[in-house]
């Protein structure tokens, strides 16, 4: 998915719901960079995690069918 992860681009990391929204810096070969509303700015592996797309105002929260 790194071809998608372009800077400005929103996205969540699966494994850390608690981190909230990231807005991607840049991403170059496999390492992304992050800044995540609730943990700052981080460098993600995209080769080992798949981080999801996320809208901006995405609170994490699925809708109750």
């Amino acid at each position: 998915m790194t071809s998608a992860l372009t800077p400005g681009t929103f996205v969540r990391h699966p494994g850390r719901p608690d981190w909230g929204i990231g807005q991607v810096q840049s991403a170059i070969g496999g390492r992304v960079t992050v800044n995540f509303e609730h943990a700052g700015k981080q460098v993600i592996n995209a080769e080992a995690v798949a981080l999801v797309p996320a809208a901006p105002d995405d609170d994490g929260r699925r809708p109750n069918p």
